[in-house]
Order: C-alpha cells, then structure tokens, then sequence
C-alpha cells in the first residue's frame, strides 16, 4: 500500500455549508473548517469540500457539464429518505433512471448523489 484512502474531496463555492448540508445526510462531525475548506469525518472516512470560485455545477445528465463524482448513501426506506434529504436542502433530479432502487437528488450546489437500496434488504436481490 502506498497510501490509505483518506475520502473524495467535493469541489463547491461554500465548504461550510455543504460540510452541514452532508452532516445533515449521513452524520459525521465537521472536524475542519475554513473559508477554503471544510472536512466532515464519517466513520473511518472523511469527506472534503474545498472553495472553488470558478465552480459550475453538472448539467447531468446533459453532458456539456459532466459530473464527476457522485455519493451513494445506503437506506431500506427510499421515501423517507427522499423526503428527509429534501427537508435538509435537497432536490430531487428530474431523471431518476432506477427509481425503485436508487434516487438521484441534487445537494445544495448542483452534485449529484444518490439515496439507495442496494445492500439492504430492501435492495435488489443481487445487491445482497
């Protein structure tokens, strides 16, 4: 091993407030926060959020702003889970490609994620 994996780091125009909006999603504590930057520990992984004044968020599934990376969160109950991502500042995608077992919602600056049942048992059953 050269390295241990440390997490993906989100470009956006405000770390701190996308630190709080994932804090709001999958828990974790803000270890680190600036202007510049913002690190959320998750669980053995951390998630960075890094200033960039240039960003423009993906115009997916429209390719002339691809994305780049996106997050899956694991839950049995997509519904509930939609509507609480919303509540926190989510928005759900107009394109939802397997609805029954994932959901594509937007975080407040543009990224894609997805809230999904692969893994449970609720999921597919060649995802268990």
């Amino acid at each position: 091993m050269i390295a241990p994996f440390w997490g993906p780091m989100l470009d956006c125009p405000d770390p701190q407030a996308l630190a709080e909006f994932y804090q709001r999603i999958g828990g974790g504590t803000i270890a680190v926060s600036s202007e510049n930057f913002a690190e959320l520990r998750c669980d053995g992984v951390s998630l960075g959020f890094q200033r960039d004044l240039n960003y423009r968020a993906t115009t997916w599934p429209d390719p002339r702003v691809p994305q780049q990376c996106h997050l899956d969160f694991k839950t049995d109950d997509l519904d509930t889970a939609e509507a609480q991502s919303i509540a926190a500042g989510a928005t759900k995608s107009a394109v939802q490609p397997h609805p029954s077992a994932f959901r594509v919602l937007l975080d407040p600056a543009g990224h894609p994620f997805c809230l999904s049942t692969w893994g449970t048992e609720a999921g597919p059953p060649e995802s268990r």
